[in-house]
Parts: structure tokens; sequence; C-alpha cells
């Protein structure tokens, strides 16, 4: 069963989501913003499927394997989980991606409130978790997809030349290898000071002793240190200049960048203080603040993107993404929730609220 709203924007799927997903292209959604089940927090069924955590995380696994395939070089994942399995989550989710922080949902107020704390023999969990990722190697993705880093590199060769080919030509002459040089020096910097890739200027020190050994092998590092820094410094501002003169080419580098805007109105360290919803007629038992998901795809996503949500529940990252001119994915398992959710989708576009 699916619905779909806002000519195509909305997608809102009943379906089983590891079946599903599993029939999206790959690369094709910018941010998966998701609560799966917890195992075990809540008394419903869908929560208590699973023999043991062991059982819980190989389930999990498999839609990390899915998340991985489907989301694009450049996109971002916020998967919830309960405070007593995050670290198995976590470490199951560094199997798959590079996470970037693992973000505390620190709640003002709850249900601890009113525990006999004689009776504790454990500190209540009064947080949910968050864990946040990338695709591994999103960086040197978009690096390489604009042409900023090629062409970057090349000008670095291009202005450095004099240096470079000063160094090389005496290493040359003096027939000194690599092994030499790192070892006198106590660095394997040796391909960088007499490369021309990433090539680098050796400090003050280390040239000092790069000219012992040359002299030992009879030729000798002639050009003095604060002549060659003069001259380095000269040829930077020069590449410095030149550098940001790339602007197309800048823009499409951010452009192909994950997604990552945060400013001093909104929470931008990894503890978030967001209140719980509160309890009404029809709640689901998992809903997510609203104000909580708005700030999760705006910082994470840009307009237009698609953003998924593999366990829809309430709606909570739909609505958010409806509002804030997103594209959205949304599957549900149980239909009676589906209906209910879907209404409250329809509702949403009907009173306009996107941006």
């Amino acid at each position: 069963m699916e619905r779909q709203l806002q000519d195509g924007w909305v997608r809102l799927v009943n379906a089983d989501s590891l079946k599903f997903i599993k029939t999206l292209p790959a690369a094709s959604v910018d941010l998966i913003a998701t609560d799966p089940p917890y195992f075990g927090v809540k008394q419903e069924v869908w929560d208590n499927q699973w023999e043991n955590g062991v059982e819980f995380l190989a389930w999990l696994d498999a839609f990390l394997v899915e998340f991985r395939r489907v989301l694009k070089p450049n996109g971002s994942v916020y998967l919830f989980c309960s405070p007593r399995m995050n670290a198995d989550v976590e470490m199951l989710i560094r199997d798959r991606f590079r996470v970037l922080n693992h973000i505390v949902w620190a709640k003002p107020s709850g249900v601890w409130n009113r525990m006999r704390k004689a009776d504790m023999r454990a500190f209540w969990p009064a947080s949910e978790r968050i864990i946040f990722a990338e695709q591994v190697g999103a960086e040197g993705s978009a690096k390489v997809g604009s042409g900023y880093a090629k062409a970057c590199h090349d000008l670095r060769r291009q202005v450095f030349a004099p240096l470079i080919e000063y160094f090389r030509h005496a290493r040359e002459m003096a027939g000194v290898s690599a092994a030499d040089i790192n070892l006198v020096t106590g660095t394997k910097m040796a391909g960088h000071w007499f490369g021309a890739s990433q090539w680098q200027l050796p400090s003050r020190e280390q040239y000092s002793q790069l000219q012992v050994l040359f002299a030992e092998r009879g030729r000798a590092l002639g050009k003095d240190y604060a002549g060659l820094s003069e001259t380095y410094q000269g040829l930077h501002q020069t590449y410095s200049h030149l550098v940001a003169s790339y602007d197309e080419l800048r823009a499409e580098y951010e452009l192909l960048r994950r997604p990552f805007s945060v400013t001093q109105e909104v929470p931008f360290t990894d503890v978030w203080l967001y209140p719980s919803v509160q309890a009404y007629p029809g709640k689901h038992p998992c809903e997510k603040p609203l104000a909580m998901m708005e700030h999760i795809i705006r910082t994470s996503s840009r307009p237009g993107d698609v953003v998924a949500d593999f366990f829809m529940g309430s709606g909570s990252t739909g609505k958010a993404a409806i509002k804030l001119g997103r594209r959205f994915l949304g599957v549900e398992l149980e239909e009676p929730r589906y209906r209910q959710t879907c209404a409250e989708m329809e509702t949403a576009v009907e009173k306009g609220e996107k941006v």
C-alpha cells in the first residue's frame, strides 16, 4: 500500500521496511533520520520480537547494509537507540559508516521524577541516544567529484615548482635514499620534501639535518634556510591568491559536501534538551518532538533533498520534512498506524505546512 502527496514529493508506504528498501536505487537518499525498535524498552510486540541482543543487532545490521547502499556519498544518518543498547548499536554502525557524534537527548522531565529512589539499584535512564554518521570517505568523494582537489593539487605543483626542483635535483645529484633522509630527520617526510606530490618545506631544524647528510655525500644543499623560507612565503601568497579564484569549482565542491549547518541559536553540542511529546489520544509510544526532527533535517539536508524514515511511526520526520520543503519517503509496517499517520500528513499538506 502506498500514498503519494505533493505531486510525489511525499511517499508513504505500508510495507516491511527491509523488503521495501531493497527495491530502492543505490545512492537515492540524502538523509536517513529514523527510530527503529530499541529492543525490550516498550511493551509492544514490535519491540520484543527477538530472543536476545545478538538477534536484535543482526536484524539491525541488515538495515545498516541497505542504508549504506541507498545513502548518497554526501548523505547523513541519524539513528535513535536506547541508553541500554547504545554502545552495541554504535559499534555496529561504525562497521558500516563513519560515526560523527553520539548525541545524548537528555529529557528535561519524565516518569523518573515519580520513582521511589530508595528502591533503585542503578541510575534511571533519562535519555535517548542518537548516532550521527556519514558515508566513509565522504569528504574525499566531494573533492574528487568536483575536480576542486585536483585543480588545487596541480596549481600547487606549478607555483612551488622552483623549490620542488631545487630539492629534487639536490637529492638526485647526491644519491641520497628516502630511508637515509627519514633516518636522519626521524620522520617519514622524504616523499613530501623531495617529490612533487603533497610537497612541503622542511623546518629549519630538519633542513640543517639534511645539509649535514648531503655534505657527507659531497653534495651540499647550498641555499640557506632564510632564503628558502622567504621564497616559500612569496610563493605561498601567490598560491593562496590563485586558489581563491577557483570560485566555480569551490561552489561545486560545497554542493557535493555533506550538508551541515548550525548556529548559536540552535543546539550545536552533542547534548540536546528537547522535551518529550506530551500524551494525547492516539499518540505513538515512541513519538519524537517535531522541533528536534526539524533541527536534524535543517542541519543535515538542503531544500528539495530526499529525507527517509524507514520506521515512520507517528511521522514526525515526515511532518518536519514537509514543513521545511524536503522530499520525504516514509515506511511503516503496522497498517492502523500507517493509516493514522497518512491522515495526519494529508492534513499537514492541506494546511500548507511547508516552506
